[in-house]
């Protein structure tokens, strides 16, 4: 006969089996597929030095020629990818272009930078803006708003002048055929502050391109101060200015200087999450005509205008 289990008051309780959550933690469980890492991997190959050889796709992006043949060869079937066999090259294919229509309608891009525009208002204590180039305007697409209380000038969808403020920023990495037909226009006064000489503004868009930032007071509206940076994708093109505004009796010297290195990095963050490479700014101080008195600031990124993308 067996013997019985007597009862142990200091035996230790059954631990329960912990909850499963519908959203695990990404560093607990890895959910990537490989396949599916190599092919977007090779669509980023392509997007950057395509059109392209089999054999500098493959070392471009650390798989096999066999493994990239194959997955090429897969899109190529579903319109994403064509082959030039006469040249030996790969390229991407026109149903892109359908896919870049669907994301600009869907707000992709305002909403990639929402994280990056909170994060960035949060750390300031200001508004947050995402503005886009629109033919010879620009357009506010995406606003974090930290106060309630601050009155705002821009709301999402409004359209704005290329050469005032901090949108002149996505005139300097526009195309040149855009800068000179806007130049050639008289171009509107908002303020005493607005800079509506095209000699002076041609030279700012240099300085601009070079030091890689921006930083405006009063230009369109009085008594407002903007510091912005550029947003680039992929393939290097800027496709948006991120910028926070703020009344400018709270921007005294040497706060917009302070503040700077926060818009340049929410800037540079936004870009890396669109697929840009990012390099880090260059240190330095920078002083120039265009930069107002006492304000001095670092060095940022050289950069090069290009054709724009999918998320204009």
């Amino acid at each position: 006969m067996g013997t019985a289990k007597s009862s142990d008051a200091t035996s230790k309780p059954k631990v329960k089996a912990p909850i499963a959550t519908p959203f695990p933690d990404a560093t607990a469980r890895d959910y990537n597929i490989a396949a599916v890492d190599r092919t977007l991997d090779l669509l980023d190959a392509l997007s950057r030095i395509g059109p392209a050889s089999l054999a500098a796709l493959a070392e471009s992006t650390g798989c096999t020629r066999t493994a990239a043949f194959r997955l090429l060869r897969t899109l190529q079937a579903r319109g994403f990818t064509i082959q030039d066999e006469a040249r030996g090259v790969w390229r991407l294919g026109a149903r892109w272009a359908a896919l870049g229509r669907a994301a600009s309608e869907q707000g992709a891009l305002a909403a990639a930078a929402m994280p990056f525009l909170m994060a960035l208002g949060k750390a300031t204590g200001e508004n947050a803006y995402l503005r886009v180039r629109e033919g010879m305007e620009s357009e506010t697409v995406a606003i974090y708003q930290t106060d309630p209380a601050i009155r705002m000038y821009s709301e999402v969808g409004k359209r704005g002048p290329l050469h005032a403020g901090s949108s002149r920023l996505l005139l300097a990495f526009a195309p040149e055929a855009v800068q000179t037909q806007l130049l050639a226009k008289r171009l509107n006064r908002f303020t005493p502050a607005t800079r509506i000489d095209p000699t002076w503004i041609a030279s700012d868009l240099h300085r601009i391109r070079t030091r890689g930032y921006l930083i405006t007071s009063d230009e369109v509206i009085a008594g407002s101060v903007g510091i912005a940076a550029p947003v680039y994708d992929a393939t290097g093109s800027v496709v948006a200015v991120l910028h926070i505004s703020a009344p400018s009796m709270r921007m005294r010297p040497p706060r917009p200087r302070n503040l700077l290195p926060q818009v340049i990095e929410a800037a540079a963050k936004l870009s890396a999450a669109l697929g840009a490479e990012v390099k880090p700014a260059q240190g330095g101080v920078v002083r120039d005509a265009s930069t107002p008195a006492g304000w001095p600031l670092n060095g940022g990124m050289l950069t090069q205008s290009r054709p724009h993308t999918i998320f204009r």
